[in-house]
């Protein structure tokens, strides 16, 4: 096989799945325009249509009275409050510091255009994604006419995606688009059930089935695409690639990087080493082949992988960039590109979670749920009989000043205003 066709132009192709899924195509998409046109009425309401907000900043909470450091982990998300009890914004240069990534540079992204002839996606340029760890050297791999494939998952925890999901879904399907590789998605259904008390394994399996709906309606190539379900698939090849990978890591290892202590159930002290090889290609035989090897090869272990995500799944790769090359046929350090948290309904210093529907906007939500009140230009203090989505969402944060007299004098502030914040991500015709 020629580099060029193992590359994904020509190259043999995943199945779609391994169940039988039915959606409408584009449904994410429509979804998107009644939330932007929504989004647009609250913007020119306060006349801010014009502005150029910061993505996120600082809000007010009564209720908190110390200040405390941000927490961002797989399944904790927390920002910082000041020392009078103000949510800050996520700080995401810290983050990348702290955790040393590299930051998207306009070098970057004029390199990415010059080496696919496509334009950066809005969300890179807009700097949604923000950070990255070697992408530079996938476009190294794709210069060169070199295989190597895309990997993204879903940890399903309710029976829909929100628009929060939505847009690393919606950007790896870009970058599937530009690249022309194969994409392997992963639903952690036994994650879900493992870590969320309430959850059962029959749960968290059915909710899968009925999220691999929404993302097969973002557009996948059904011929590059290859879908599936822990319960389901972890077997052959990827179970050999889990307990070498795991045998590789101490308890000291994964405790320092997820906050494990003596009281952890040891599911979750596993679940790591599957989320891990998830990145390998030995992963997936047949995707490299009509006839899969009986056993994993060093040649299909050396095809690198490029994984978009949240920054919060960063600890994940971080342990398998540091432990791929102990493998007994060692594959290159994932690569991986950042995005920043979508702003919850009640302003910055959240993320929207499927596991708190207030905070959330969902796929499934109908036209009259995604509706929004004219919420914007009202101040914080005034709002709170807004309405959002029917499931009792009333306190969408807009506005931003302290009065209702400081905000007529002074406009509503697209700093803090979530409508104006969604339509700065999901608004196309802008010149940036």
């Amino acid at each position: 096989m020629s580099p060029r066709e193992a590359s994904g132009r020509g190259q043999k192709t995943p199945h779609a799945s391994r169940k039988s899924f039915t959606s409408s195509p584009g449904a994410p998409s429509r979804r998107l325009s009644l939330v932007f046109e929504s989004l647009k009425h609250t913007a020119e309401f306060t006349g801010m249509a014009d502005s150029k907000p910061e993505i996120v900043v600082p809000i007010r909470d009564a209720e908190k009275s110390a200040s405390t450091e941000q927490e961002i982990n797989p399944w904790d998300v927390h920002a910082a409050h000041d020392e009078q009890g103000n949510i800050l914004a996520f700080d995401y240069v810290a983050i990348s510091q702290k955790w040393a990534t590299k930051l998207i540079d306009n070098d970057l992204l004029e390199r990415f255009e010059r080496l696919t002839g496509h334009k950066p996606h809005r969300w890179l340029r807009r700097g949604l994604f923000f950070s990255h760890r070697d992408f530079d050297k996938i476009l190294d791999k794709y210069e060169a006419g070199e295989p190597f494939f895309m990997y993204t998952g879903r940890g399903p925890s309710s029976d829909a995606l929100h628009l929060g999901h939505t847009i690393p879904f919606s950007f790896t399907k870009w970058l599937q688009d530009v690249f022309d590789v194969p994409l392997v998605i992963m639903l952690t259904d036994d994650e879900k059930a493992l870590f969320k008390d309430n959850l059962t394994f029959e749960d968290t399996y059915k909710f899968g089935l009925q999220n691999a709906k929404d993302i097969i309606a973002c557009g996948f190539d059904p011929k590059k695409t290859f879908i599936f379900s822990d319960l389901d698939y972890v077997k052959g090849h990827m179970l050999m690639n889990v307990w070498e990978f795991a045998k590789l890591i101490t308890f000291n290892q994964v405790r320092g990087a997820f906050g494990f202590n003596e009281s952890t159930n040891i599911g979750r002290i596993m679940f790591p080493s599957v989320q891990c090889v998830a990145s390998f290609a030995t992963s997936y035989p047949e995707i490299w082949s009509d006839n899969p090897p009986a056993d994993r090869t060093k040649a299909i272990a050396k095809i690198p992988c490029l994984i978009p995500m949240a920054i919060d799944q960063d600890p994940y790769f971080r342990l398998v960039r540091d432990n791929a090359h102990r493998m007994r046929y060692p594959s290159p350090k994932p690569a991986l590109i950042h995005s920043k948290f979508l702003t919850a309904l009640q302003g910055a210093g959240g993320k929207m979670s499927a596991s708190d529907p207030n905070s959330a906007i969902f796929m499934t939500d109908t036209p009259n749920q995604i509706k929004v009140n004219s919420a914007s230009g009202i101040p914080y203090d005034h709002i709170a009989d807004v309405t959002f989505r029917i499931k009792s969402i009333n306190t969408l944060f807009s506005g931003g000043r302290d009065t209702i007299e400081e905000h007529r004098r002074l406009g509503g502030n697209p700093d803090v205003d979530v409508s104006f914040q969604y339509l700065h991500i999901l608004k196309k015709t802008t010149k940036n």
